[in-house]
């Protein structure tokens, strides 16, 4: 039985999704369906929790919208999620960053992450979903052959 849901988990993951941490600021460009139009949205934040497991992984962005604070909860392996930027790498040591709801102004600020090792990070991650993105169409692309016959 469990066995199956894992295999079921698998099939619902979302290919090329593209790592990043907790701390950085993303870009998430999310579809949104609103009668028989779809339209791309952006929603640039901070992100201050994840959530891992498996294809049920979600990660909260965080940003002050004209002096509101909003939060949303995204599906990691979400179809409409069209791509995740990150925008900086932020620097931090924790794993939530809920204290970062009572800080005003700069003390909700994150530092960021700079440097040579920096960009090296950020290539590894850009290239390691590229790849990961890649080896799911490729997976994807045998699996009907295979059915059909």
């Amino acid at each position: 039985m469990m066995d199956l849901i894992k295999t079921i988990e698998e099939q619902q993951k979302r290919a090329g999704a593209q790592p990043f941490n907790i701390g950085d600021t993303v870009c998430v460009n999310f579809k949104i369906v609103e009668g028989k139009t779809e339209r791309i949205q952006k929603f640039e934040g901070l992100v201050i929790a994840m959530k891992n497991e498996g294809a049920r992984r979600t990660f909260t962005v965080r940003k002050n919208s004209f002096g509101v604070g909003v939060e949303r909860v995204f599906p990691y392996n979400s179809p409409r999620i069209v791509k995740v930027d990150v925008v900086r790498p932020g620097k931090v040591r924790r794993a939530k960053l809920y204290y970062i709801r009572e800080k005003i102004g700069k003390g909700a600020k994150v530092k960021e992450l700079l440097g040579a090792a920096a960009e090296a990070a950020m290539q590894a991650r850009n290239t390691a979903a590229q790849e990961a993105a890649k080896a799911k169409e490729a997976a994807a692309n045998t699996a009907p052959a295979e059915e059909a016959k």
